[in-house]
């Protein structure tokens, strides 16, 4: 089976479900059936472009809401989905919005933080298209700043040929130094622009797009600043490539690939959606806003235009993936027609002890790895055996279970309180090695593993 690399944004993720679960198996340890649900859905959008328009219309993506405790996977899941298939994504919290008329932001603000992130994709795969021409012209504007081009002579002695060939001759010169890096160091004096920083100037829910507008046009209007800076070349050079390769792109063409690109492939994962199941119309209630965002959100999952700055965005298409713990409510408690409109649903288990052995040691940058990479900076070997990682799981579970389950990000803090004296010793004169095993871990541990009341504050 074929390695999942992430494609270039507009390109049409063709791999099959199996495919995908197994390249999400490769960070991932177990959520079997929400690792199904994703596959199947990220499959059924390249099946979706394959159809006819008029069929094509008739189609939209099926919803999912994931159910499970925090710290199982379900941001996880749907991130590396995104970074699979290229496709902008964002992340946004519920309980952030308030239904129009509240202090807050509107729910509208999701597209128009998705739209952002796609114009990100699509310029940065432009910028690599153009990088070439782009890197051509720096080179001729560093030379331009170490040689300028010489006024005519008024000596009559002096032919204006030679002294053209002669500067010909240090220009192409300077240019095999310059290609060398023989030059990196030498300092230049060029332009550059001063970005000013965007002040609010409404703060009401709706007014977010005419603050937009109102800036743009602000910069439409008013002068660019810039200053003189000297800096080695070394540095010039990545400021010039911004600034050619910027010279190079076509504003108006990304905009529009980037709003194609956000319809047609654009996934939203809305977390927290369990905290704005509201009560039901007319009862008493101090979150009054919750049944508000949820009619809010309604339209934008089921299909509307939302205007943004670059233009008008449509809805229908994008995928949603909603997430909730679901303690004290249930997906039956969000608006019958807000329910209708996430279809699949996916229930994340809870995290095993042989989880967490997995987690430790099966993914490609797992959590032991990390360490072992972080802390070689400072010249510290370590080695996590077996019973080692086995007792870190132990230790992680019985903690989960006696205080608040926070699933994998439990491992985190375990991992800091274990290395915590060898990572403050670090760097010392003599390399040091450290061998993790399960005495080490219970030595280390002990009070966290047999004091409930002192687990609580390991967070």
């Amino acid at each position: 089976m074929s390695d999942l690399t992430p494609p270039p944004a507009t390109a049409t993720f063709r791999s099959t479900p199996r495919e995908i679960v197994a390249a999400l198996d490769k960070h991932i340890v177990g959520q079997a059936d929400a690792k199904r649900a994703v596959a199947i859905a990220l499959r059924n959008r390249y099946r979706w472009r394959q159809l006819d328009e008029s069929v094509r219309q008739e189609i939209t993506p099926k919803n999912i809401i994931m159910m499970g405790p925090t710290g199982v996977g379900k941001t996880e899941i749907t991130r590396r989905l995104a970074a699979l298939t290229g496709a902008p994504f964002i992340k946004v919290e519920a309980t952030k919005y308030t239904e129009v008329g509240y202090y807050g932001r509107d729910v509208e603000s999701m597209i128009r933080d998705l739209v952002e992130a796609a114009i990100t994709l699509v310029r940065d795969k432009k910028r690599e298209e153009v990088r070439d021409k782009a890197e051509e012209r720096v080179e001729d504007r560093i030379l331009d700043l170490l040689l300028p081009a010489q006024p005519a002579s008024w000596s009559p002695d002096v032919k204006a040929e030679d002294t053209e060939n002669r500067h010909s001759r240090n220009r192409q010169k300077f240019r095999e130094m310059l290609r060398k890096g023989q030059l990196e160091e030498r300092e230049v004096e060029l332009k550059v622009e001063q970005k000013g920083s965007s002040m609010p100037m409404f703060s009401n829910v709706g007014m977010e797009q005419m603050e937009m507008d109102v800036q743009n046009m602000f910069e439409k209007f008013m002068p660019k600043k810039t200053q003189q800076r000297k800096v080695p070349i070394s540095e010039a050079r990545k400021i010039l490539l911004d600034q050619e390769s910027e010279a190079l792109l076509d504003k108006d063409a990304i905009q529009d690939e980037a709003i194609r690109l956000a319809q047609d492939s654009g996934i939203v994962f809305i977390d927290e959606i369990d905290k704005i199941c509201g009560p039901q119309e007319g009862s008493k209630s101090a979150d009054v806003s919750r049944q508000g965002v949820q009619r809010d959100l309604l339209p934008i999952v089921e299909g509307t235009t939302v205007q943004t700055k670059y233009g008008s965005v449509k809805t229908e298409y994008m995928l949603f993936i909603a997430a909730g713990a679901f303690h004290r409510s249930r997906p039956s408690d969000l608006m019958p027609e807000l329910q209708g409109r996430f279809p699949i649903r996916v229930e994340l288990i809870d995290l095993t002890r042989d989880d967490f052995v997995r987690i430790l040691t099966e993914p490609k940058t797992s959590l032991t790895e990390q360490y072992k990479q972080l802390l070689a900076i400072d010249g510290v070997t370590i080695e996590f055996t077996q019973d080692g990682i086995e007792a870190l799981a132990d230790i992680a579970f019985h903690v989960n279970q006696s205080t608040q389950n926070i699933g994998a990000r439990r491992l985190h803090t375990i991992l800091e309180r274990l290395l915590e004296d060898i990572s403050f010793s670090a760097p010392a004169d003599d390399l040091m090695t450290l061998t993790v095993d399960g005495k080490y871990v219970r030595h280390q541990l002990q009070e966290i593993a047999h004091d409930e009341d002192l687990s609580k504050f390991i967070l």
